[in-house]
């Protein structure tokens, strides 16, 4: 079970009002930060060792509560019926990710019963760049015995920093995974539709694409946002215009994964959040065209994946591109979601890409500018 508390002052008075609920060994709590308050993990690690209480969590770009992102304060979820969650560090080696999905593997097999419903909640540091084939290999190890969900924690700067910490460690690079036991799993959505030109990312590794259609990345980019949508690219403009404007790897199902360009080098290739297959299938995706519609999809999701959230609150998370991209809108479109879901409230955190399935028990994919949904109940 989870129990959701948002502390708007992180203080002794106010994390006491929190932990005097948890009982020493019996339960203990995730905790997301705002970036603002990162210089608290260590206090908060000692408050909760003195009390004989587990802690784990991560830092954020702002945390959200209800219809508001928060530059302050924390967000601590009180987890019972569950195991103990893993940190694992240096997971960008690419020499980890078989380990770490045998791992994980016996971590879900030691903790799950029968055919029960399960959830596997991860959040990794956003500047781990193999994110996506971590997933492939748990899916391999896993296949549909849990549902997967997570979220990126660490800094909008994208400049590597510790953001992931448990009772003892406060780490980079790292890896926060937590099963959630009878848990029925997550929805999420972005709204984004797809136009009709399609281009191959024709030289790519990892998180940066080379080239495109056999052409310099950045001067497809730019030709594209002339022909398609009116807009002059340059290198100083780049960012401001492709929260707007993210590339879309189409996949054969017919969905589609966003890809968010962050940053150029010098010889015009663009890195993304999220790693671009080599000969992906990929498009132009325009932000104004789809985002509107995010929620309406979202509460859907909900509904028809069973994972129904009306008349308990529901943990959120929202992509930081996305907040770019919809800038005084936020407000609204929160708003929307608890209208639509019918959540009595919304705790979770500005996101630096997201995890999930298009249905429950379905295969783990890395998302950009995307809404991810999980109610805070059990089956």
């Amino acid at each position: 079970m989870l129990f959701c508390q948002w502390i708007a002052n992180l203080d002794t008075a106010g994390i006491d009002a929190v932990l005097d609920g948890c009982v020493a060994g019996g339960n203990h709590v995730l905790v997301f930060l705002p970036e603002a308050e990162v210089a608290k993990v260590g206090w908060l690690q000692s408050v909760c060792r003195e009390r004989g209480i587990g802690v784990a969590g991560a830092i954020f770009p702002e945390i959200l509560v209800d219809d508001g992102l928060k530059k302050s304060g924390a967000i601590v979820i009180r987890v019972s019926g569950a195991p103990a969650p893993l940190l694992i560090e240096a997971v960008a080696d690419p020499e980890s990710v078989t380990g770490t999905a045998h791992r994980l593997a016996a971590y879900v097999d030691d903790c799950r019963t029968g055919d029960q419903p399960a959830t596997l909640f991860t959040v990794f540091d956003a500047l781990v760049p193999n994110i996506a084939t971590h997933l492939d290999q748990w899916y391999l190890e896993l296949a549909d015995r849990v549902s997967y969900v997570g979220a990126n924690a660490g800094n909008e700067r994208f400049t590597p920093a510790p953001c992931l910490f448990d009772g003892e460690r406060f780490i980079a690079g790292g890896l926060l995974v937590q099963l959630l036991p009878g848990h029925p799993g997550a929805a999420l959505s972005h709204g984004y539709g797809v136009p009709e030109q399609v281009i191959s990312a024709t030289s790519s590794q990892g998180n940066c694409i080379s080239q495109i259609d056999w052409r310099p990345a950045l001067d497809v980019y730019a030709d594209l946002m002339r022909s398609q949508y009116g807009v002059e690219i340059t290198r100083e403009n780049f960012y401001s215009h492709a929260v707007h404007f993210p590339f879309g790897i189409l996949r054969a199902d017919g969905e589609v994964l966003v890809r968010i360009p962050v940053a150029l080098d010098d010889q015009g290739q663009i890195f993304c959040v999220g790693e671009i297959p080599a000969n992906s299938m990929l498009t132009l995706l325009d932000a104004r065209a789809g985002a509107l519609k995010a929620p309406a999809l979202l509460a859907a999701e909900l509904e028809q994946g069973k994972v129904c959230c009306r008349g308990h609150d529901l943990i959120l998370f929202y992509c930081a591109g996305r907040r770019m991209h919809m800038g005084e809108a936020v407000g609204r479109e929160l708003a929307d979601i608890v209208a639509r879901t019918g959540a009595s409230h919304l705790f979770g955190a500005l996101s630096l890409g997201e995890i999930g399935s298009d249905r429950a028990g379905g295969y783990p994919f890395f998302h950009n500018a995307t809404l991810v949904g999980m109610p805070c109940r059990t089956a």
